[in-house]
């Protein structure tokens, strides 16, 4: 059995290369954990990049879009905007879509943002494709009368809502009473949610 002599350097030099070996190592996985993290960080922000583009784009197409609606119904921004009540720069913008979504949840419509026909209709504008209908209707009706009051008390105003019918659109009171801006507008609230469906007679 041999003997290693305390004195010998052999133990320590190769304890030294050990640990010198270890700390190269080291380094190199300390290296590839940093380059791993150095592509992830690349690769989310180019995600975020991508996504913020995105919705940007959207944002951007979303805005045609809607006003296209608009034009399509025969009607502009700006007259859109302005029977809104907010300031007419014919852009159809976050503002004139909150104003919109603000106007078809108080009026019983379908709360898209999109002033459609019938959400055109609801504000009066002459242009909107539910107005012929509704002319027609009311001239079968009523002819045209906003006061009027049928034979058995049941129906009345322009459109000759009964009084539930008229509740129903957010109507209260008589609906004769009513002013003929604000028929006009119930009638196109419930020409959206039913069609011609409530005046069977004269659709």
């Amino acid at each position: 059995m041999g003997t290693t002599e305390l004195g010998s350097s052999a133990p320590w030099l190769e304890s030294k290369r050990r640990s010198r070996e270890r700390r190269v190592q080291a380094g190199r996985r300390l290296r590839r954990l940093r380059g791993r993290r150095s592509v992830a960080a690349v690769a989310i922000a180019s995600l975020t990049l991508a996504a913020g583009g995105a919705v940007a784009s959207e944002g951007g197409s979303g805005q045609r879009s809607a006003a296209k609606v608009v034009r399509a119904a025969g009607s502009s921004v700006a007259a859109l905007q302005g029977a809104l009540g907010i300031p007419a720069d014919g852009i159809y913008g976050p503002q004139t879509r909150r104003a919109v979504r603000r106007f078809q949840r108080a009026n019983g419509l379908l709360v898209d943002g999109i002033a459609g026909p019938q959400t055109l209709a609801a504000l009066g504008l002459a242009g909107s494709a539910a107005a012929p209908a509704l002319e027609r209707i009311a001239a079968c009706e009523s002819d045209g009368n906003p006061t009027a009051v049928s034979a058995n008390r049941r129906y009345f105003g322009k459109y000759q809502f009964s009084r539930a019918t008229w509740r129903s659109v957010g109507g209260s009171g008589n609906p004769a009473d009513a002013s003929e801006a604000e028929q006009d507008r119930r009638a196109a609230i419930l020409y959206e949610r039913r069609g011609s469906a409530p005046w069977p007679n004269c659709a």
